[in-house]
């Protein structure tokens, strides 16, 4: 059967606008908590790949979204790249501070695959799970994302840390970057051979960048990764989300050849469909404050959504990922009217 996701991204729109939601697979869901209570730690959750693909099924089964996407983490890399990862509850992650030049120095330039392969054996297993028509992602956290983590060792309100290093140390920031380049886009080529049928690049923090450096450390290392991936697997199909970018989005598409770009609930409708999405597929933007508040209003922000986007290439979603405390039935709430929706 055709897997809509994957015929608004090969250019092709669909009457009713194929929807998933980012972190579709969480602490929402009572199914996830009483598995991530047996796994243990949140790593031991994401590499076991039993538990990693049942985390990642869960919302297929209860929802019936056109796709799924893996369950994993942005900071899997750094854990390959031999530093060390850890996430304490309710504080996030923590990794040791990459913080001066001669810590950098430190970084090894390539990563241990042999820790990846329980990714890699999940996303296997979520393949032989679903069904024809669903669409399974894959992904990683773009460079700068995870270098800002790497830098402060933890996330901060505006990764502060990781600016400041790249103004002062920019060749040694580049350093970073460069082992993250390399080892996502095998990472990605990777997922791609193990049955994802797409791609999604997270550059989360890429709204704190002005626009010189947005150009250096988001676009660019994210065309080197759609570049790299695309010599070893032509035609993979990638979406990038540029959280925050904003007025920079036209260029961050034209500069890095995603087919997909993933826009914030505070994208400007008129510049997206103009300048984005008359090249692209545009994917987003319900805010999933929206999606908690459900009612009158829950409706109201979902056909803003489907009256800005639905008349070219969408894939609906949300402006990020849903929230620990999303009533279930708000959720129910969302899929049944955007699969109602008549042109």
């Amino acid at each position: 059967m055709i897997k809509s996701l994957l015929e608004v991204l090969s250019g092709r729109k669909q009457a009713v606008p194929p929807i998933w939601m980012m972190r579709q697979a969480g602490r929402y869901l009572p199914e996830y908590r009483e598995l991530r209570a047996k796994a243990g730690s949140f790593l031991d959750l994401c590499f076991t790949p039993e538990y990693a693909a049942e985390v990642t099924l869960q919302p297929i089964r209860r929802f019936g979204f056109d796709a799924a996407i893996i369950f994993s983490d942005i900071l899997v890399i750094p854990y390959a790249l031999g530093r060390s990862v850890r996430f304490e509850a309710g504080e996030g992650p923590r990794l040791d501070p990459l913080d001066t030049p001669e810590k950098i120095a430190t970084l090894a330039p390539q990563a241990d695959f042999t820790k990846l392969e329980p990714v890699f054996e999940a996303l296997r297993r979520v393949k032989r799970g679903l069904d024809t028509k669903t669409a399974l992602i894959g992904f990683c956290g773009a460079p700068w994302t995870v270098a800002t983590y790497m830098v402060a060792g933890q996330g901060t309100p505006d990764q502060a840390p990781a600016r400041i290093l790249a103004y002062q140390h920019p060749e040694a920031f580049e350093k970073i970057i460069d082992a993250l380049v390399d080892n996502s886009i095998q990472y990605l080529v990777g997922q791609l051979k193990a049955g994802a049928d797409a791609l999604q690049i997270f550059d989360t923090w890429a709204g704190v960048l002005p626009p010189r450096e947005f150009a250096r450390w988001s676009i660019e290392p994210t065309r080197r990764i759609v570049a790299g991936v695309r010599q070893q697997m032509p035609g993979a199909k990638i979406i990038g989300f540029p959280r925050g970018a904003g007025a920079l989005l036209p260029e961050y598409l034209e500069r890095t050849g995603v087919e997909g770009v993933s826009i914030d609930w505070t994208a400007e409708p008129s510049l997206i469909r103009e300048r984005v999405q008359s090249r692209a597929a545009v994917q987003g933007n319900l805010d999933p404050l929206a999606l908690i508040a459900g009612g009158d209003a829950l409706d109201r922000a979902i056909d803003d959504v489907l009256d800005n986007y639905a008349g070219g290439r969408l894939i609906f979603n949300l402006g990020h990922g849903i929230l620990p405390e999303t009533p279930i039935a708000h959720v129910e709430q969302m899929i049944k009217r955007v699969r109602a929706y008549k042109p």
